[in-house]
């Protein structure tokens, strides 16, 4: 009776000691993977896309690395273990086949380098400044500051536009004056608004052109075709827009409104069709 007694304790002891090892060894390994991400992220030569990417996969893999510890702690062979993941991964990857392809979009995109860390991007069905790239979705942030999460599939399976990639960019603003104006002097007058700007580019053949487009039903049309730095898109857009109506207010040239021509009829005083005469006629015979 006491071996018993002393073999069970004997066997409390060694597994007690066991779980608090493999509870001790997994906290470890997240504490360890926790500072292997945030030093990854911390090297200042690293890429701010790869540092996030490669910060994920150090923790995931220390802390993978800590799980396999504790079952080797309870006695399970590494073989063996690799045999039942074999035959249980292909169960998980069939049922993880969304989270697994994200895993592999991520890859790519950090491979291909599609967009970086604080670029402007409109994939996915979404838009905004590229704030992280996971490894399972991309983070995102609007221009009014609003956090969207998207799966890196829906990124790399769509087409996308990286609105910071090229340093220089085109715009074109559309402007449309009256058909009694004077077409050379509005191209005068927008043309001196364009020479005082000095964020425009008008070297290497991008210097800024005014052209007529159409004949509309009420405005001749005209467009405004610049080029300038990526950052200075928005500023230039709002900025010259209001320098070139007031230029032309200035100047006495109009930006017609659309006109549509409205015709009334008095129903009352025309005059009965036929039809409506031999009725009358029908009845009148009748009475």
């Amino acid at each position: 009776m006491e071996d018993m007694v002393n073999s069970g304790v004997s066997l409390v002891t060694i597994w007690g000691m066991r779980l608090l090892t493999a509870s001790l060894i997994l906290i470890a390994g997240w504490m360890i993977g926790n500072y292997a991400k945030k030093t990854v992220i911390s090297i200042n030569k690293l890429d701010a896309t790869l540092k996030t990417f490669l910060g994920g996969l150090a923790k995931y893999t220390i802390f993978a690395v800590a799980v396999i510890s504790v079952l080797g702690e309870f006695g399970i062979q590494t073989a063996s273990l690799l045999a039942v993941l074999g035959a249980a991964g292909l169960a998980i990857g069939l049922a993880l086949q969304g989270t697994l392809s994200d895993v592999a979009a991520g890859v790519m995109l950090l491979i291909m380098r599609p967009f970086n860390v604080g670029d402007y991007i409109e994939g996915g069905g979404t838009a905004g400044t590229v704030k992280s790239l996971g490894l399972f979705g991309t983070e995102l942030a609007t221009p009014d500051n609003v956090y969207i999460y998207v799966p890196n599939s829906n990124l790399w399976g769509s087409d996308m536009k990286n609105f910071s990639r090229n340093k220089q960019r085109r715009q074109d603003i559309n402007v449309g004056i009256g058909y009694s104006d004077d077409i050379n002097k509005a191209f005068k007058t927008i043309e001196a608004v364009l020479k005082k700007e000095k964020r425009l580019i008008t070297t290497d053949g991008k210097a800024p052109e005014v052209m007529v487009t159409n004949l509309g039903e009420s405005s001749v049309d005209l467009i405004i075709r610049f080029w300038s730095q990526g950052s200075d898109y928005w500023d230039l857009k709002w900025d010259l827009t209001k320098s070139i109506k007031e230029a032309l207010d200035k100047d006495g040239i109009s930006i017609p409104f659309p006109m549509r021509t409205i015709e009334l009829h008095d129903m009352s005083t025309q005059k009965p069709a036929a039809n409506d005469k031999k009725k009358t006629a029908a009845k009148k015979k009748a009475a």
